[in-house]
């Protein structure tokens, strides 16, 4: 009896509580997108004999994958997350937000390297952050790499 007491009240609820909008969806960078965009990028970097390290983001600014040559050292790794979570962060190129003149802002990094990641629809779903070569040959590798993996590094 007292079961079928709780579940006549819990229909009762159901029925006069305000309708909900049901959650849309979002595009989300999916783990084996972001292994194959560090993968491309160590591949291309390993026929110059650059040890560099990669690492991708989600849009939350959470890493996703990260690798990095042997030789790279871990202040090369640290430097790619930092390009690369702000790449995802603030939905922008690191070397535009070098130029913000905002050094200080949260996860903003100033050096070229991390790009950000966008479906072809132009959703923003993470960022890439390479380091260890020069910094234009560390924007490129990102670029191509998501480029490969079918994403695009600004908005349509």
């Amino acid at each position: 009896m007292n079961h079928l007491v709780a579940c006549l009240a819990a229909a009762t609820l159901l029925c006069i509580s305000p309708s909900i909008a049901a959650q849309e969806s979002r595009a989300v960078l999916q783990s084996a997108t972001a292994d194959a965009i560090r993968d491309h990028c160590l591949a291309r970097a390993a026929g110059t004999g650059v040890p560099i390290a990669v690492a991708v983001f989600d849009h939350g600014g959470d890493l996703v994958s990260f690798g990095r040559h042997d030789g790279a050292t871990p202040a090369t790794g640290a430097v790619a997350q930092w390009k690369g979570r702000s790449a995802a962060v603030y939905l922008n190129p690191s070397a535009v937000t070098g130029t913000w003149n905002i050094p200080s802002a949260p996860m903003i990094a100033t050096v070229e390297g991390g790009v950000p990641l966008f479906t072809r629809d132009g959703t923003g779903i993470g960022g890439v952050g390479v380091s260890g070569a020069a910094p234009e040959f560390d924007a490129e590798c990102g670029t191509l790499a998501a480029e490969a993996a079918g994403l695009v590094v600004a908005p349509p």
